[in-house]
């Protein structure tokens, strides 16, 4: 009877210390918590589908953008594929406006991509550069690093104007 008390405290306390992150809270929890946090600690990275937000990263106007569609693929859209998407916060006086839907060129995801020598690229956050339908980018600067898998994709001008392929 004392230990079924016990272990009922115990469950109790550990569900209030949950959200403390300290080593010395580690011994008061159970195997499954501690696994169960290791997974909410590391990011999920996926692919850019219908919803997600993207940085635009050249100087069209727009600074926010919400995918609409990708334009290839089911699941959705990696670097170097097209998007259709929706612009959510623009800067007053740009090319592009708010509400405005365009096509963008994703130029970095957080999904990780392999490489033909074995390494793989996955960045930070999510980028794109806004094209025009012939796929010409609207902006003339692109900021932070392109990788050079769009040259495969046939987005050369995308990376001349890149201050940093990588």
């Amino acid at each position: 009877m004392a230990t079924n008390s016990t272990s009922k405290l115990f469950h109790a306390g550990c569900s209030l210390l949950r959200g403390l992150n300290s080593s010395s809270l580690g011994m008061l929890r159970s195997p499954q918590d501690t696994v169960c946090n290791n997974l909410l600690a590391q990011q999920i990275r996926t692919f850019i589908q219908m919803r997600t937000n993207l940085k635009v990263v050249d100087n069209s106007g727009a600074k926010r953008v919400m995918c609409i569609q990708p334009l290839k693929g089911k699941k959705g859209a990696r670097l170097g594929d097209t998007i259709v998407a929706s612009v959510k916060e623009a800067q007053p006086g740009g090319k592009v406006k708010k509400g405005q839907v365009v096509y963008g060129v994703v130029v970095r995801a957080a999904m990780q991509k392999g490489r033909c020598d074995g390494s793989e690229v996955k960045f930070d956050d999510n980028a794109v550069v806004l094209v025009n339908k012939q796929g010409e980018p609207i902006g003339t600067r692109v900021f932070g690093p392109v990788p050079h898998e769009l040259r495969k994709k046939k987005h050369v001008k995308i990376l001349s104007l890149a201050q940093h392929i990588a």
